[in-house]
């Protein structure tokens, strides 16, 4: 029985009769007919298009998009969404709408939390929050009262109390509510200063007795409650950003674009990294920025002096290695023996028979096999880190490119060519889609990363697909950079701009279809390859753009013939969730990073 995401994948590739599957095939193939090959496909916005919100369309399309999904909050917003939950709360509870604002943060602005603990124990409720329903002491008409903290008598009009009746003067009230907001966002629970009363302390009380600079403060520490003590809102994490984001939990992605451009993961506040988990996600960013891949090169670019056990680097050519200062202890870089003990009957300056000989005995097996493997490991994780700063630099430029041709380039194109800009957009479509491909495509070599070793059919399959997604990429990204900047150029209209126009929409529709079967695999866990290391018949006839391709086909014959050769027996292997190396099954240490299992 086919999967949701199988029917999607028929619902993408089958909406043209056969009559077009040549034209597919010509996309997927990478041939000189791509412009022509899709046409109804513009209407198909993926999943994974990056959205300019700074054009007129675009806060339709987000609206469109997401609106199961998140809403975009700036401070009014969140103003407003506080007054009509404290208005239903008192509403409903007929209490004061201090009261409510007070009930609402003890519970983290849940109103159906407060109406189930309030309908359930009221009495329980007003005791933990502090809101009374009579005063502790009752009230005075005398026209002086001494003050509860600095013990002077004051005048009535001098002294305030909260809804305890305790008495303190407006001094001592200042300070108090001064250093309590001062001290953070604690002061929105604040009480009595009576050591023995729990009495709330309003927003009433705050207005009433704070300074200016206290009750913006207060205000400020009141709107960031709303989202940091909400669980279904957060910040947009980017740098001097002030929006919120109210998510809807369970919806699906989490990937999130605020008003900023910025774009991120709802769920672990990273930037956008879909098709990866989060999981991997932050262990690749901690392995970036961790010793580990130090200490993996020190050990496969250096060696231990003999004599103090310094790492040392070898930068010449000789054999002759003398340690700094202070230990100046000379010895021979090959076999790591005395260098007084070497001479022209061990080899000369280049060689040493000595190590030889006892490489041959066996004895250096164990030292050159940790090295060898941290130099795997070494060069395995900068093949993968490279690309995957590589593509980070390119979607970086793409931005840069794509807001020149938004603000500059679009505006001459369209008086270069007698266009409108209306009639333009497919350019700025297919800027925003290699954005967004750029940022996928830099994730998808985390996740290659992270892959085990031991599992050849899915990484196999896994490098089929991110190849031939980079492919599409490449051309589009190609097309889009320098075949466009003869029109931008040109001193007049152009009779094969719409030619390319046809060809630029084209490779967009085609990139973003390659993308979303990349995403979508690895979403999947790449599912469709079956425990015999083969490619599942869904995954060749759908995964793949319908498996009609010219090129493709023969990609997928040699991935289901290498695949199905390549696999190792599982139950004799374990795989490092730190490094991802098999380890045979014995062992209970990762024997590259010395990680237990």
């Amino acid at each position: 029985m086919e999967s949701e995401d199988e029917l999607d994948m028929h619902d993408a590739h089958d909406d043209d009769d056969d009559d077009s599957v040549d034209n597919e095939e010509d996309f997927y193939s990478g041939g000189e007919d791509d412009a022509a090959a899709i046409d109804s496909d513009d209407a198909d916005v993926g999943d994974y298009e990056f959205v300019d919100n700074d054009s007129d369309d675009s806060d339709d399309m987000v609206s469109y998009r997401h609106q199961q999904n998140y809403i975009i909050l700036a401070e009014a917003d969140i103003r407003q969404r506080q007054e009509e939950d404290i208005m239903r709360v008192s509403t409903v509870l007929s209490i004061s709408k201090v009261a409510a604002s007070i009930l609402l943060r003890y519970y983290n602005w849940s109103v159906s939390k407060v109406h189930d603990e309030w309908f359930a124990d009221e009495e329980k409720v007003r005791r933990a929050v502090g809101i009374l329903e009579k005063p502790v002491l009752p009230h005075s008409n005398a026209l002086e009262l001494p003050c509860g903290i600095c013990f002077e008598i004051y005048s009535r009009d001098n002294i305030q109390s909260a809804a305890c009746g305790h008495p303190f003067c407006n001094t001592c009230w200042t300070g108090y509510i001064r250093t309590s907001i001062n001290d953070g966002p604690g002061c929105l629970m604040l009480r009595c200063p009576d050591p023995s009363c729990g009495a709330a302390v309003g927003q009433d009380m705050i207005n009433l007795l704070a300074s200016d600079d206290d009750k913006k403060k207060y205000s400020r520490y009141f709107v960031r409650s709303y989202v940091e003590d909400n669980r279904k809102t957060k910040w947009c994490p980017a740098p001097g950003c002030d929006y919120a984001v109210d998510f809807i939990v369970g919806s699906g992605s989490y990937d999130v674009t605020c008003r900023c451009s910025y774009s991120f993961c709802w769920n672990c506040t990273e930037e956008a990294h879909r098709p990866v988990d989060c999981g991997t996600v932050a262990k690749w960013i901690l392995k970036n920025s961790a010793e580990s891949e130090n200490m993996n090169w020190i050990l496969a670019n250096s060696k231990p002096c003999p004599k103090c056990k310094r790492p040392i680097e070898k930068n010449q050519g000789c054999m002759h290695i003398t340690c700094t200062p202070p230990c100046k202890f000379e010895f021979c870089w090959l076999c790591l023996g005395p260098w007084s003990d070497h001479g022209e009957r061990t080899g000369g300056f280049y060689a040493c028979n000595r190590y030889e000989t006892a490489k041959q005995e066996g004895v250096y097996d164990d030292a050159e096999k940790r090295r060898e493997m941290a130099k795997n490991s070494l060069e395995r994780y900068t093949h993968y880190y490279e690309r995957w700063a590589t593509n980070q630099s390119s979607r970086q430029k793409a931005l840069a490119d794509l807001h020149q041709m938004q603000t500059v380039h679009l505006e001459k194109l369209s008086d270069t060519q007698c266009q409108p800009e209306s009639q333009l957009k497919f350019i700025s479509e297919a800027w925003l889609q290699i954005v967004e491909c750029r940022r996928v495509l830099k994730w998808t070599y985390a996740y290659g990363y992270y892959l085990p070793e031991r599992e050849h059919a899915k990484r196999l399959f896994f490098e089929y697909l991110q190849g031939e997604a980079e492919s599409g990429l490449e051309r589009l990204h190609q097309c889009a950079e320098k075949e466009l900047q003869a029109y931008i150029t040109a001193d007049g209209p152009s009779r094969e701009f719409n030619e390319f126009r046809t060809k630029l929409a084209g490779l967009t529709s085609v990139t973003r279809n390659y993308f979303e079967n990349l995403v979508r695999a690895l979403e999947n866990g790449l599912s469709d390859v079956d425990s015999q290391g083969t490619c599942s018949r869904t995954a060749s006839s759908k995964s793949i753009g319908g498996g009609r391709s010219k090129g493709g086909k023969g990609k997928m014959s040699a991935f289901r013939a290498s695949g199905s050769s390549r696999t190792i027996d599982d139950t004799d292997h374990w795989s490092c969730e730190h490094c991802t190396f098999a380890n045979v099954k014995s062992f209970t240490i990762c024997q590259m990073c010395q990680q237990r299992r």
